[in-house]
């Protein structure tokens, strides 16, 4: 193992966007029981700094890895086309009127069972472009394609965040 490793790497997984999460999450712990800084108690304070920069890198790649659109961001720069959704939030008119569209329809809900109606629209848009993500990523080589994708996904999560705000508030 090295500290720059690619993630994938770190973990001994395939560069794909389709993977375990159980095997993600035991090779995690199988991980952390090798580098935890406690297991470097005796060596002295040098070896616990490195063990804890050790420590810190693999729960990064774990945090990125067990999230299907960090992994999917972190692939697509991988292989040249970095999602950039800070700077290039260029979307499909189609998108955008979409967007819009949930927008409204979240600001004019007066009801728990309006909200949740678009929570499940928006999920189920946001899993059909999940798949789309991994096709590109892991069957048709087009990582371009998902990146546009994962720039979608992006805006999608934010709009489910006010969906959960929304929907939290309604009394159980």
């Amino acid at each position: 193992m090295r500290l720059d490793d690619d993630d994938f790497t770190l973990f001994g997984l395939p560069p794909r966007q389709a993977q375990d999460r159980a095997a993600i999450d035991a090779r995690w712990r199988a991980l952390q029981a090798e580098v935890h800084p406690d297991r470097f108690a005796a060596e002295g304070a040098a070896a616990q700094r490195v063990a804890m920069q050790w420590a810190v890198r693999v729960n990064e790649a774990y945090r990125r890895l067990k999230d299907p659109l960090a992994r999917a961001t972190g692939l697509c720069g991988m292989r040249g086309v970095p999602v950039r959704a800070e700077d290039n939030t260029a979307m499909p008119a189609d998108f955008l009127q979409q967007q819009m569209a949930w927008r409204e329809a979240l600001d004019e809900a007066e009801t728990q069972s309006a909200v949740e109606a678009l929570e499940a629209e928006v999920r189920a848009d946001e899993t059909r472009r999940f798949a789309a993500v991994t096709s590109a990523l892991d069957e048709q080589n087009d990582p371009a394609a998902a990146a546009q994708q994962v720039r979608a996904l992006m805006f999608l999560a934010r709009i489910r965040q006010e969906l959960t705000r929304r929907l939290d508030a309604y009394p159980n």
